[in-house]
This record gives structure tokens, sequence and C-alpha cells, in this order.
């Protein structure tokens, strides 16, 4: 679809004669450039510009009616009126949040319109032209603000605004510890969402009609703290974290450093995750202490302790001896995971998140992560990036690092939207995020992982297979509206009100019948025990370790295995060598890694491997353990036959008796060596085959053979 079309489509009727007259100055454009483009035409031109952009700004009217809000929402709780009588005035406020939530939708759609407008008009004018105007209307369109409108902040405010009519007009503190109230323990199921820019004002817009946005913020301060998170991770020039974390090998590990806000951060979480598959009976966890900024370089080199910490916190009694054991513990394994395996800083990953929680409830948590950017740490090709020190210090949190060369730089698409949703025996997610995760706004990406987007992207001449993603990065992730879902134009007793048209009004509860949304949720997600309640991201209070064990819901979906696309075929000498000798490993399955069909990804990456999700589920490995039995009784019948004819048969049936021993033997033998290569490959997750052709075949050669040899000499002794 044309850019004129899509933006007479997408035209917000109340609000038309403010829209950039794109179809007006391109007819110019066009027109004069027919005749000879020249100099006066070129002031015509640029004045007809500055034209569209004085055009008014609809932002200060969002703000008046968003404040026209509060001063009723204060009246109303501040009269002691009856509850009926209150609850009916707060849906009436409820309803004009709505417009005002719909009006902010198409606000910023408007402004996005305009904008893309606007530099498609400036494209069309520098291609044609004889002039260019590109670089000083850049300035110009920065200096105006409607262009960098800000919604942040009418998004809290219509948050804090629906948290107050939510619940009944008392306004509950959203900067709570949003795990307070629960207990020691819970569990959460998790699933990972790519947005579209398109859809994230509508996202966010939709997600606090439920869900308030939860806000961290320091001691003595009342000022929203920055939602920059920052991350470093780690790993050597062999990428052997990166492999271990795409394949879900078990015992891989992750290893990041990671701050909250600015680059004057004080406070550094170092975090390790560590992988266990299912059948090892352990769950995967997640790790984590502080340290301050000032001693990371000395911690990483060996030269300092947390022996002073952990005895400051236990003489303060913050923190339990157990915890304190397990922080030094984890100080320790951390620094020798470093110097073993000869980790450096290799991805560094930014992004600004937004949370939505109700404080004290954790049933239901979503994040947004936008403006997601990987970026070079790495001094593999000789440039020292952060040279002697744990992170580069040429940049900071100043999206979207445009002083970088681009190859150091990644700048993912999308927006990341996570899903936790608390678990528990009988109780299933609310219908809203049913609708919600099964609608046009979300994209589906379970297990997607920041750390092995950017090294795949940043270091693909270093990796061999990539993960699974790889292969939805190449299409469009917008889909068709949703009927019911998201922000709609709707009528309304005033014509400039917006109503959500979402069919789906109630929050929470839901019919028995399963929906296809709630299955694919129940085999995308991640289930999390947290074992220590754990503070708000940004509390600089969170000294000790937080450890968080996941494991799969119903078998863990991993980052890895076989895409079905093009297989590397074996040559008939390899297939023949399969063929009679299982255990023996053809040419392409040496040089494959486990876990993988090989196929290519792209034209342009024809040595590259895409990795895509398979379960493992433990009942596989019980069906080998039963396999083994079965051949195991196999033989001790046959052995037993053997016995009974070497102690009580003649001299035909004590030589029948040695053949069955011997057959015994060799079936038992062979057995336990069936048995360990299956649960080798399983284990790997090998695409196949793991049928057994010539074992039974042998066996039953031998046995009819040993048969017939009895009956001959049977026959022969008369």
């Amino acid at each position: 679809m044309k850019f004129g079309q899509q933006l007479r489509e997408s035209l917000f009727p109340d609000w038309k004669f403010y829209y950039v007259d794109y179809s007006g100055l391109k007819r110019f454009l066009y027109e004069r450039t027919d005749k000879g483009y020249t100099a006066d035409d070129e002031s015509e031109f640029v004045k007809l510009l500055d034209s569209e952009l004085e055009k008014q700004t609809k932002s200060s009217e969002m703000k008046r009616r968003i404040e026209y809000c509060e001063k009723q929402v204060d009246l109303i709780t501040q009269n002691p009126a009856p509850e009926d009588a209150k609850r009916e005035q707060l849906d009436i406020i409820e309803r004009e949040i709505d417009a005002v939530i719909g009006e902010v939708y198409e606000l910023a759609k408007f402004t996005r319109l305009n904008f893309t407008a606007f530099m498609k008009i400036v494209k069309k004018h520098d291609k044609n032209a004889p002039f260019v105007l590109k670089p000083m209307f850049a300035e110009q369109l920065n200096s105006r603000p409607f262009f960098k409108e800000n919604f942040d902040e009418l998004l809290l405010e219509l948050s804090r605004l629906y948290n107050i009519v939510r619940n009944g007009g008392v306004d509950v503190d959203g900067s709570k510890d949003p795990q307070s109230g629960n207990g020691q323990n819970f569990v959460r199921q998790t699933t990972k969402y790519w947005v579209h820019p398109d859809n994230v004002m509508e996202l966010k817009l939709y997600i606090l009609k439920y869900l308030p946005v939860l806000i961290y913020r320091t001691k003595g301060t009342t000022k929203p703290p920055n939602p920059a998170i920052t991350s470093i991770y780690f790993d050597n020039d062999k990428l052997d974290l990166y492999q271990g974390r795409l394949e879900k090998s078990e015992g891989a590990e992750a290893i990041r450093l990671r701050w909250y806000g600015d680059m004057d951060s004080t406070e550094i979480f170092i975090e390790r995750k560590t992988h266990h598959e299912d059948w090892t009976g352990e769950k995967s966890v997640k790790e984590r202490f502080s340290i301050k900024e000032k001693y990371v370089n000395d911690y990483l080199s060996g030269e300092y302790t947390l022996d002073s910490k952990i005895e400051r916190l236990r003489e303060e009694g913050k923190k339990s001896e157990q915890d304190l054991h397990d922080m030094e513990a984890l100080s320790r394994e951390v620094l020798e995971s470093v110097k073993t395996k000869h980790l450096e800083p290799v991805v560094r990953s930014f992004y600004n998140r937004t949370a939505f929680q109700i404080p004290g409830d954790a049933r239901v948590r979503i994040s947004l992560d936008t403006e997601l950017t990987m970026v070079r740490e790495d001094s593999f090709d000789g440039k020292p990036r952060a040279g002697n020190n744990w992170r580069r210090t040429d940049i900071g949190v100043d999206y979207p690092f445009s002083q970088l060369p681009e190859q150091d730089v990644c700048r993912f698409p999308y927006a990341i939207l996570e899903v936790k949703l608390q678990t528990q025996s009988g109780v299933e997610p609310p219908q809203w995020v049913l609708d919600l995760i099964d609608s046009h706004l979300v994209e589906a990406v379970p297990k997607f992982s920041k750390f092995i987007h950017g090294t795949s992207v940043l270091l693909e001449d270093r990796v061999d297979v990539l993960p699974f993603w790889f292969s939805q990065m190449d299409r469009d992730i917008r889909k068709p509206a949703t009927k019911g879902i998201g922000i709609s134009r709707a009528n309304s007793p005033r014509g400039s009100f917006v109503g959500m048209d979402n069919a789906v009004r109630h929050r929470g509860g839901r019919t028995n019948s399963a929906t296809p949304s709630q299955s694919s949720l129940q085999y995308q997600n991640d289930i999390e025990v947290i074992v220590e309640s754990e503070p708000g991201e940004h509390s600089s209070q969170n000294e000790g370790t937080v450890t968080q064990y996941s494991h799969a819901y119903g078998g863990e979906p991993s980052e890895e295995t076989a895409l079905l696309g093009r297989r590397n075929y074996q040559s008939s000498s390899e297939s023949w060598l399969q063929k009679i000798n299982p255990f023996a490993k053809s040419g392409s399955q040496r040089e494959r890694q486990p876990g993988r069909v090989t196929f290519t990804s792209r034209d342009d990456q024809p040595n590259k491997r895409i990795a895509v999700p398979v379960r493992v589920e433990p009942k596989v490995f019980f069906a080998n353990e039963r396999t083994f039995l079965s051949w195991l009784n196999f033989a001790i019948v046959l052995g037993s036959l053997a016995l009974g004819l070497l102690n009580f048969g003649d001299s035909t049936g004590k030589i029948a008796g040695a053949a069955f021993t011997v057959i015994a033997m060799f079936v038992m033998i062979y057995a336990l060596m069936l048995f360990q290569w299956r649960a080798e490959r399983i284990r790997r997750r090998e695409s196949g085959p793991y049928d057994d052709r010539v074992g039974p075949t042998i066996l039953v050669v031998v046995l009819i053979s040993a048969v017939v040899l009895n009956f001959y000499l049977k026959i022969v002794a008369g």
C-alpha cells in the first residue's frame, strides 16, 4: 500500500485539517519539476513545509482532559456519598478516561503519520529537485516539541487514574514492592512476544486498562527513575556460552553485569543463569548479587572479594546465614567461570522497560521493552572497545547510539513483550490476557534471548548456528486487526469520545473450554519459582542474592534443533556404514551440531544453520529404558533355557546350551550399548533416526541357526 493511501485511510476525522497535506505537497513538487524546478519554486516549497510544521498540537488538550478527570476523581473520593452513588460516578469517569485513552492513541498515531509524511516528502524532494533539503529540515523538525512528544507522562497519569477507579476511589501506591503481600514461594509461567512499533502505543493503552504501570522509586525522591536497563554479557572468543545457551546444553551458563538507569548508577548486579534439562530432575536457576561499580574491575581480576560486604550484612542482620553463604559461593563460582573459560565483555543490550502490575499482586506481570539495541563490547577483531575496563566508556544510555559505526550496533526493529503469569492448581489466566496474546498486537517468539540475538548478528562471522527466530525476521509481523481487541473509534454520547472496542470487558474469568491461545501459552511458557521475594528491579536496597528457579511447563522449548528444511544427505558409503553399525557417526553427523537438521537460512548466508525449538520430554528417556529392559528380559529367558540344557541335557543338548548362552550374553551386551547410544542422542537432541534395523535381524538369524544346528545334531546322533 502506498503511503498516501495509508495516510488517507488512517485519518482521524476530527483532526483531518491538522494532518500534513502530503498529496498537495507531492502534487506541487511533481508539477514544478516537470516545468523545470527553480530557486523560486524551492522557496515556495520551503514555505509550504513551514506552514505545515506550524499546525497546532493536540497534546495540550489531552493534558487538560486528564487534569479534569483527576479533579473529578478527587471530588468523588472526598464526597461522603453512598457507595452505590460513588461507584456510579466513578463509572462515568471511567468512560471519560476510556475516551481520553482512545484519543491519546489517535494522537500517537497522528504524530507518527505526520512525522513519516514529512520525511517521505523531503526524500521525494531531494530525489526530484536540484536542491538538498533533508539536513536543514531535520533540524527544524527536531526543534518542534510536538514531533518529539513523550507519551509516557500521559500514560503514567492515565494509569494512576485507572488504578484509582479500579479500586473504588482508593489510590494504591504504585511504587510499592510489587511482590509484597505474597508468600515466599510462588510459580510463574513466562512467554515472550514481538510487538511492531506501530502497535506499541495501542498495546500499552490496552494493558493499562487492567494493570497499572509499575513505578520503581528510590527512597527520598518522587521523580520516576530512568527506565533504561543495560546489560553486559560475557563470553570467550569461541562463543562457548552462546553455543551452550542456544543448544540448551545441560549446565549451560549465561553471565551478565546489569545496571538500571544512567551510567552514573553505582550499583551493578552480577547475574548468572544456569540451564538444567528436565531429565536431570533439577530446575534452571537464575542467581545474582550486587556490587559497587568501583569494585567491578577488581572483582573480575580476583583482587576484590565480598568478604567485607558479607560481614557487614551479617552484622546488620539483613540476610540469613544461608543467603550469605549462597552469595559468597555465587561470587566465587562466577569468578572461577570468568577465569577458567577466559570470559570477557562481548555484547551489550540496552532497552527502556515499562512494567505493568498491580502492586502487591504477582498473579499477572507484564513488561514491555522498547528501543532494544545490542552493541559490540568485544575486542576479537583487534579493536579494544572496552580496553581494560569491564564495559566500554565511549557510550552511555543515549539511544540510538548514532556515534557508533553501524557494524558495532544492532537496533532491534520490534519491542519485546514479556508476560508472566502466576500459576496455581486449577487457576487459569485472565481472559483479557488470553485475548491479548492471541491478538494482532503481538507475535509469539518463545525463548527469545537478547544475548543470543545480539551475538548472532554482531558476531555473525564467528557463529555456526543461528537462533530459530531469524526466519521470522524476514517477514512483516503485522496482522489484520483482531475483532474486540485494541483501541478503536466508537460511537459515544460525546462526539469526541473514543471507546475501548473490547468485546470482553470483564476482568478475569473465562469459560471452561480450552482455547488455542491458552494451549499456545502453556506450550511456550517458562515457569519460574521465586524462592526469595525479590524487590523492585530498580531498588537499591537489594544487596543479597536473588535466586529464581525455572523449568518448563510441560517441557521447555529450547532455542535449537531441527527446522524442517533441506537436509544434508550422507554418501552411499556412509549410509552403508550406518546400516552395519548404528553407533558409528557419519561424516555429516560428525560435522553437524547436535540437535539440528542443517538447512540454508538465506541466500546470502549459505553456511549458516537455523535452530528451532524441540521438546525432549522425560517419557522419551523412560521409553528407552523400557526397550532396554525388554531386551534384558529376552536375554534372561534365553539364558535360563541355556542353563537347563547345560545341566540336564545330553551331549547334543549341551552343545545347543552353549550356543544359547553365547547368544544371551551377546544380546545383553548389545542391549546395553544400544541403550547408551540412544540416551546420548536424546540428551544431545539429535534429529534421528533412533530405530534399530540391524540388531533384531541379526538376532533372528542367529537364533534360527542355533535351532537348526540343534535339530541337525539330534538327527545325526540318531
